[in-house]
């Protein structure tokens, strides 16, 4: 399809231009916000252009570094680009490429790990400072002037709002059947002026199919037409259908006790095999006309939605594989009146969140035995992903999950562990923790009782013994609502970073 029949906007068509002088745009220190959430949706040629731009400036003996600012992660033609030609000073708010973590971890590149809810209106208090540059993947322009959204929304919103220039992408590979699904809300303010907003059932549209910009910020079109990333998911593992069935079968007892509906509510998970497992597990569960209310649709959700378990889910981004995304594309028109994609100020907002009651699934690095959750650094000091919109959803979902295996590094490691390293949800967050081995219900229980339903049900056989001696010799000692041995508490991520082993 010809770049004129996804932009018909004719005035843009003057400014369209191939990426690398685009890229001329873009200067030394500014702040860039792109598109992208979860390897869907970022621009494809313009942060390969600034890397070269950026090597070839370097290789002068000149600085050249931006500050990077996304909806969530991205893939290896943004972060790994960008890294590999060290053009990143400033990242935020989540990352998952391998070569910005190993810069991050480093100290190379200044990483601000935040909840996903707050990035937009953080940057609209101007409390990050300003934006210099937007670079949106867009799958048309309008006659209007107004922009198609491709398969991720994020941040585009307020990127294109308070940027001093924007750099349209327009991808002709995405299919412009698109247009419509997306529902992008635009009656937030800035306090004291806030109103409410409108969304009270999860499948409620509260905006319009567009988003907007100022024409006259638009100094560049530039055409492309590639994939997303293939998001590579695994068959579940046997642990991983253990966790599913403990969650299912725990969501079936709610319902018998009366502490949900048989309907269910809207249902949220975190990207990865154990959030695939449990959407595979509701597949046959007796659950029906389910709601998604989450950031990421995956291979699950589309598979509930097509067998007909799931009405609708809304999302802020489809981060499918190349099979999924396949059938997304061949069947666009079904899936285009039961997908929903937001802006993720409105898919991770807090508010929504618990006004709709949303149950939570989401992974963790590690807990300890009072329920504080990890899901951020590897033995305190190394950032592996970020906390992404796990918080958004923890602290006010209905009832939240964490989940996890119980043992990693082939059993050197336990992920129940006396203290965490690094705390991203308090125990005050945490309701329900499950691993392969069990599920640990922990509402209304206070620390001791906490820590022994989470030794006894979430705990590796292996490391239980431990856990308990921790336990009992803390009791007999100090202060005995939360118990500690505050010269051991942390001794189990020390003995890894000694011998390779948590055991002892």
């Amino acid at each position: 399809m010809a770049l004129a029949d996804r932009v018909r906007y004719a005035d843009f068509l003057s400014r369209t231009m191939s990426a690398e002088q685009a890229a001329r745009f873009i200067s030394h220190g500014d702040t860039v916000g792109m598109s992208g959430f979860t390897g869907v949706g970022h621009p494809k040629a313009l942060p390969q252009a600034i890397a070269a731009r950026a090597s070839a400036a370097h290789g002068a003996g000149d600085p050249f570094k931006i500050n990077l600012w996304t909806g969530a992660s991205t893939a290896p033609e943004v972060d790994g680009a960008l890294a590999a030609a060290g053009a990143i000073a400033q990242r935020l708010p989540y990352n998952s490429d391998p070569s910005a973590r190993r810069q991050i971890n480093a100290g190379e590149i200044d990483y601000i790990d935040m909840h996903l809810s707050h990035v937009a209106q953080h940057a609209w208090f101007g409390f990050l400072g300003k934006m210099d540059v937007a670079v949106i993947e867009v799958a048309g322009v309008t006659a209007d002037g107004l922009l198609i959204p491709s398969n991720a929304v994020g941040n585009n919103k307020t990127w294109l709002q308070i940027a001093d220039r924007v750099i349209l992408e327009v991808n002709t590979r995405l299919p412009l059947r698109i247009e419509g699904m997306h529902d992008i809300y635009n009656g937030t303010a800035l306090p004291p002026r806030r109103m409410p907003i409108s969304l009270t059932h999860a499948d409620n549209r509260i905006g319009e199919p567009y988003l907007h910009v100022d024409p006259a910020k638009v100094v560049a079109i530039v055409e492309t037409s590639a994939l997303d990333r293939d998001n590579v998911f695994a068959q579940p593992d046997a642990n991983s259908n253990r966790i599913a069935q403990f969650i299912i079968d725990f969501l079936a007892h709610e319902v018998k006790m009366g502490r949900l509906p048989q309907q269910m509510l809207p249902i949220q998970s975190g990207v990865g095999n154990v959030a695939n497992a449990v959407l595979a597990g509701l597949l046959h569960s007796p659950f029906e006309k389910l709601l998604g209310f989450t950031e990421v649709l995956q291979d699950g959700m589309l598979d509930l939605l097509r067998a007909g378990k799931m009405a609708r889910a809304s999302a802020t981004a489809i981060s499918l594989s190349r099979a999924a995304y396949e059938d997304f594309e061949n069947n666009i028109d079904f899936y285009r009146d039961r997908v929903i994609l937001r802006p993720q100020e409105i898919s991770n907002h807090p508010e929504l969140v618990r006004r709709l009651g949303v149950i939570a699934m989401n992974s963790m690095i590690e807990a300890d035995i009072y329920g504080n959750v990890n899901s951020t650094h590897l033995m305190g000091s190394s950032m592996m992903n970020g906390i992404g919109g796990s918080g958004d959803f923890a602290r006010n979902g209905y009832l939240s999950f964490f989940v996890t295996p119980s043992v990693a590094k082939d059993g050197a490691i336990s992920c129940i562990v006396p203290m965490v390293s690094h705390v991203d949800h308090t125990e005050h967050d945490t309701q329900i923790i499950v691993t392969e081995q069990g599920l640990a219900d922990l509402r209304g229980l206070a620390p001791r009782k906490r820590a022994r339903a989470i030794i006894e049900h979430c705990a590796h056989p292996d490391f239980r013994p431990m856990l308990l001696d921790y336990f009992e010799r803390a009791s007999r000692q100090g202060a005995q609502h939360t118990p500690h041995l505050l010269g051991e508490a942390l001794s189990w991520h020390q003995r890894y970073l000694d011998t390779g082993s948590m055991h002892a």
